[in-house]
């Protein structure tokens, strides 16, 4: 099969008018091509606002669009890192890498396309630090949190931060894992510890420090080769020579003994019989104390998802409220649903970041309210009318909740206790609006 023909030549011989009509028609079918070029049109002057509003209304499903969007939004974040733009974008860096974490940990695996694009846009954070440091301390804070107590994604290479970091942040995230060190609690929190203390003596380039923590390891031929390496690189070629030699004579390590059960374990059980919020609690209590709860929290949640899956989602949007994690309880709405109570709670938590996702919650409580027929009810739909006037103009939609109000006094302007509690609000009623002739 002979290969495509390069059509670039005969699309140099094209207008740009006839240009533009046919990237726009291919772009109206292809909606990763559409979101790259709203993204490129919004930022090429280094706004990178439309590029936060895209995050805001990305699908959270980890499904074809939310991809796209993200891939949509790393390729201008490494356009302007290309071009050396002067603006700070670290920030939007930083909350990408962090919505696609929370989006993959919804899905409770690591899907391949979303999987790679947490990795790019890791290494675009780490480049956007470097062209712009942000405060040492708070940065070496994030990789902290992100390490110890995330998902156990991403995974974080401190050399490509280090720049950014200074000494400064170096040795605060070295204070944390001396700390959990010092405690010697095995489990997660522990594995991540020496994991980042041998990175911190590797970008401090204290080549007895690395060499320490490589010989404490078991023999293995490739920790015996980075051993190699770092000897030999650090112009110390006897010793190299020395310890290859060693490490030949080397036998392989038996393998551990089983751990016994713990309370750790225990209280897997009972959440494993019954998985709800307070079970998940007295799990996270153990696993806390013993350094497991990283990988206890992703397993229980899993749990959870699916039993939201077959109906109901009120338990796990609890345990993720009291996890102190309510973006991820809202995720968890939108997508598996919940009572309408529990929307509506989350709806006030998040009104006042994200005014545009919350406005269908409060639109649906509006119509339940009317439906009640009830004096005190209208009073309440009023209130919530009034707040959502101040939603749309946050959201910079006032004249949808123009168009709404219309239709909604329309289909019940014979309501006149409801009308006259809209305009005891002060809230301006459409001019067509006229007295019903019996009160309801």
């Amino acid at each position: 099969m002979s290969p495509p023909s390069d059509l670039r030549p005969y699309l140099r011989t094209l207008d740009a008018e006839t240009l533009a009509d046919l990237l726009h028609a291919q772009a109206e079918r292809d909606p990763e091509l559409r979101h790259s070029l709203e993204l490129r049109a919004a930022t090429q002057s280094g706004d990178v606002s439309e590029a936060h509003r895209l995050l805001d209304t990305a699908v959270t499903d980890g499904n074809v669009e939310y991809t796209a969007k993200v891939g949509a939004v790393l390729d201008t974040l490494q356009r302007m890192l290309d071009a050396g733009s002067r603006a700070d974008l670290a920030p939007l860096a930083r909350r990408t890498v962090d919505d696609i974490s929370e989006v993959l940990e919804q899905a409770g695996d690591h899907p391949g396309d979303l999987g790679e694009r947490l990795d790019r846009a890791v290494e675009l954070y780490a480049r956007a630090c470097a062209a712009r440091p942000p405060d040492p301390e708070k940065l070496a804070g994030w990789i902290v949190e992100v390490e110890f107590d995330g998902p156990g994604w991403p995974v974080i290479d401190l050399a490509d931060f280090a720049t950014a970091l200074g000494e400064r942040g170096l040795k605060l995230i070295k204070s944390v894992v001396d700390d959990v060190l010092a405690a010697n609690v095995p489990g997660h929190r522990r594995d991540v510890a020496e994991r980042l203390r041998e990175q911190l003596a590797e970008v401090r380039g204290d080549v007895d420090e690395l060499v320490a923590i490589l010989s404490a390891k078991p023999p293995r031929v490739d920790v015996s080769l980075k051993i190699v390496r770092v000897l030999r690189a650090a112009g110390r070629h006897s010793e190299a020579i020395a310890h290859a030699a060693r490490a030949l004579t080397h036998d392989k390590q038996p393998p551990a003994p089983p751990e016994p059960e713990d309370e750790t374990s225990r209280r897997r059980k009972d959440f494993d019989a019954r998985p709800d919020r307070e079970t998940f609690a007295a799990l996270r209590e153990a696993a806390q104390a013993a350094g497991k709860w990283t990988a206890q929290r992703r397993d229980a949640l899993a749990t959870l998802r699916e039993r939201a899956a077959e109906g109901g989602a009120d338990e796990l949007v609890r345990v993720l409220l009291d996890d102190g994690r309510p973006d991820e309880a809202w995720r968890a709405c939108v997508r598996f649903g919940a009572s309408p109570e529990l929307k509506l709670e989350l709806a006030e938590l998040r009104a006042a970041g994200h005014p545009a996702e919350t406005i269908p919650v409060f639109r649906e409580h509006v119509d339940e309210l009317i439906e009640r027929k009830d004096p005190q009810a209208y009073q309440e739909a009023a209130r919530r009318l009034k707040l959502l006037r101040g939603l749309h103009k946050r959201a910079e939609t006032p004249e949808e909740f123009t168009a709404y109000l219309a239709a909604l006094v329309e289909t019940h302007r014979r309501k006149s206790r409801l009308i006259t509690e809209i305009r005891t609000a002060r809230i301006a009623l459409p001019k067509a609006v006229t007295s019903p002739r019996a009160p309801r």
